[in-house]
């Protein structure tokens, strides 16, 4: 009877005392979720680095409509007087000259903006594709950071009960105090896991806005949100690789690069030939009064040409350069597209084996270590395991819940740099 008092005194301690310890455990405070299309949206509105490039595109678009104009004409006003002191009359003219460009000169350095435009455009894309994919595994950090930090909250919470239950049957005398103390020396020692996980998610949320302008302290403040099981793709390596030669923006800056210093050939071309000044005026003479010679007043007209000698043509470095410049163009664009089947073949079998490594924990591995350590506690409670069973078993379950985490974050960071090499873009989560 005695016995039978002392069990369920101590059962009721026990379990008073877990429900009070539930509400001292560290628990994430609830924060405002920022979904990760939100914070995509963000980093396309927000990135100085995007935004100051988009200039380049402002300027290049410019630049054509400075390509179209044509020479300025010029307007000269003189005067001059036929004899000082001789009473021979004065002239005053005026005329206007302008240049007329041959060889096309216009059409080419409007061609020649127009190229350099589209390859601004592009290269533009080509910065926000690196600059997507960037965030994206910043994002993806921050989603990992969050689950260890949940795993070792968890653990420490279970592990607190453990401490808190061995505590009461201490003091019932049914286990040690060496017992009680590991149990407690071992909840303390996850709790200092804790703030180190909790100081790696804030960094983790603080690189989100390495990639944004003033947005610290909203992001800070804020909870990263996603399922990283949506991270599963087929792709055939063949079609990756066609797709990447198709879609990749740097190779088609490359391909267009070959436009632009085609078109400066052009250009040079078009430079070598000579432009002819043309130009139209009128004079008035006006009475001379000269005994010897006296004039009456007289207007005339003038027209005239002017022919550049340009012995300069007889040196075409600037034809040699861009000429050289056109094949150096070309050179690189097969560089690329070699290092594009490189890249996108590394990337694919990256992203096969992190798919392997996340199917081995879907085979039952989490599910495993999970009721081994579920079994283990129940043993120690009943007296036929020791702690020392169980904190393995809580260390070894802990170990395997953050390799899965990773495997899952490694496996999603696989396929944001294989979408990045492809050029191609379907991850939501």
């Amino acid at each position: 009877m005695k016995h039978l008092q002392i069990t369920f005194k101590a059962c009721f301690i026990l379990i008073v005392t877990l429900l009070s310890g539930t509400t001292g455990i560290i628990k994430a405070q609830e924060k405002e979720l920022l979904s990760f299309e939100e914070y995509l949206s963000l980093v396309g509105k927000k990135n100085l680095s995007y935004a100051s490039r988009k200039y380049n595109v402002s300027m290049a678009e410019a630049a054509i409509q400075t390509a179209g104009m044509f020479p300025d004409p010029q307007l000269e006003v003189e005067t001059t007087n036929n004899g000082v002191n001789k009473n021979m009359g004065y002239v005053y003219g005026t005329s206007i000259g302008w240049t007329l460009e041959l060889g096309g000169k216009r059409k080419a350095r409007i061609n020649f903006a127009k190229n350099q435009s589209e390859l601004s455009k592009i290269q533009l894309q080509d910065f926000f594709r690196n600059l997507r994919a960037d965030a994206s595994l910043g994002y993806i950090d921050a989603l990992r950071s969050k689950a260890i930090l949940e795993v070792q909250q968890d653990s420490y919470k279970n592990i607190q009960q453990l401490a808190k239950s061995d505590s009461i049957r201490y003091r019932l005398g049914t286990i040690s105090l060496v017992t009680s103390k590991q149990s407690k020396l071992e909840a303390a020692s996850l709790l200092n896991e804790v703030y180190q996980a909790e100081s790696a998610e804030q960094q983790s949320l603080t690189n989100l806005t390495v990639f944004l302008s003033d947005q610290h302290q909203q992001l800070t403040s804020r909870d990263v949100d996603g399922d990283f099981n949506a991270f599963n793709r087929d792709f055939n390596i063949d079609d990756l690789i066609l797709q990447a030669l198709n879609e990749r923006a740097d190779l088609l800056a490359a391909k267009q690069n070959t436009q632009v210093t085609k078109s400066q050939i052009s250009l040079e071309k078009a430079n070598r030939i000579i432009d002819l000044g043309i130009s139209a005026g009128a004079e008035h003479h006006t009475e001379a009064t000269n005994e010897i010679a006296p004039s009456p007043t007289v207007n005339a007209l003038k027209l005239g040409l002017s022919i550049p000698l340009k012995f300069s043509n007889r040196r075409n470095a600037g034809l040699k350069i861009a000429e050289m410049a056109h094949s150096q163009a070309e050179v690189e664009y097969q560089q690329i597209e070699q290092e594009i089947r490189a890249e996108v073949m590394q990337a694919y079998q990256q992203y096969s084996a992190t798919q392997k490594q996340v199917k081995q924990f879907h085979n039952g591995m989490l599910t495993e270590a999970k009721s081994i350590l579920e079994g283990i506690t129940y043993s120690y409670k009943r007296g036929e395991s020791s702690i020392l069973e169980v904190l393995n078993a809580q260390r070894m379950y802990n170990g395997i819940r953050k390799d899965y985490y990773q495997a899952l974050a490694d496996n999603a960071a696989a396929l944001v740099e294989l979408e990045r090499r492809v050029g191609i873009w379907d991850i939501h989560f």
